[in-house]
């Protein structure tokens, strides 16, 4: 994809602080982190979704993430924990959002009832039940 930014990335047209990076990945910082070492890991083959991202690819991805980028924020920046994220919605090539969290820091997922549907109603469209 010519106009994709994550593509223009992996060709070295816009420099990125790369953390990781072999024949089939590449993970750097992002640009407007939510914490300290929020870190974005991509396919170096252009997939737009996750359901369009081949499973092997996938799963060297998260290998990548539990043997590599997750000790390496451990050690190096003393993270408490890790949240795993596939928001997706600004640019349409797959990739994951790792981001560090840290003893008494303020990254919190709120839940907000006023954007949530019944629970039951919920369930029923899930299962049929």
């Amino acid at each position: 994809m010519n106009d994709c930014i994550f593509c223009k990335i992996i060709k070295g047209e816009i420099p990125s602080k790369t953390i990781y990076e072999d024949e089939l990945v590449k993970a750097f910082l992002e640009i407007n982190p939510i914490s300290n070492g929020h870190i974005l890991l991509i396919p170096k083959k252009h997939h737009v979704n996750f359901l369009d991202t081949p499973n092997e690819t996938i799963k060297k991805m998260y290998e990548i993430i539990k043997t590599i980028i997750y000790p390496l924020l451990k050690e190096k920046l003393n993270i408490t924990g890790l949240s795993i994220c596939q928001i997706g919605k600004d640019v349409k090539h797959y990739h994951i959002h790792l981001i560090p969290q840290y003893e008494n820091d303020k990254l919190d997922f709120k839940y907000d009832k006023s954007k949530i549907s019944n629970l039951d109603e919920i369930y029923t469209k899930l299962t049929n039940k």
